[in-house]
């Protein structure tokens, strides 16, 4: 009689030899982790060094989309906009179509802002759209949107979204 290993005994060592190897290093981890404070310094500073480059790149994405904002509500202005009511009428139901449609694709919350945005421009009372954008518009679309009005300065909004803006004052309140 000859007695021969079977190859399922085989892969069975070697998977329970992996998993003790596995559990070995997992203990020996977490050994280290609570007893050698030179290892907890090491594991805080990897983490602080990461949490750092996270904060940076998010940094470098804002100004980017700001340097981005700037330049399409500059492109806009240069294009211009219609004068005659008709023109305007169709321009804004383009634009708010533009927009809608624009605002389901994340990567294009910049482009549905700047639809917004043109569409704002040609509306006869801005204030009141931007109260149904308020309600109708995502939020990242419409913080976008809020960053091309505060950039361009000469859409009369009102208190109802640029708070920095000199209409969000109250008329009676004075300094004595």
């Amino acid at each position: 009689m000859s007695s021969s290993v079977r190859p399922t005994t085989i892969a069975l060592a070697t998977v329970g030899a992996l998993a003790t190897g596995f559990l070995a290093y997992a203990v020996y981890f977490d050994h280290k982790r609570r007893t050698d404070p030179e290892f907890r310094k090491a594991l805080k500073r990897e983490s602080r060094r990461i949490a750092k480059a996270a904060r940076e790149e998010a940094e470098a994405q804002g100004a980017q989309q700001k340097q981005a904002i700037r330049q399409a509500v500059t492109d806009a202005q240069e294009e211009g906009f219609p004068s005659s009511v008709e023109a305007k009428e169709a321009y804004f139901m383009n634009e708010v179509g533009r927009g809608e449609a624009l605002c389901q694709d994340e990567s294009e919350h910049l482009e549905a802002a700047l639809c917004f945005y043109k569409a704002l421009k040609v509306y006869p009372q801005p204030g009141d759209l931007i109260t149904i954008y308020d309600k109708t518009v995502p939020k990242p679309v419409l913080d976008i949107l809020a960053d091309m009005v505060a950039f361009d300065g000469s859409v009369p909004v009102g208190n109802s979204f640029a708070a920095g803006s000199d209409a969000g004052g109250s008329p009676g309140a004075v300094d004595d």
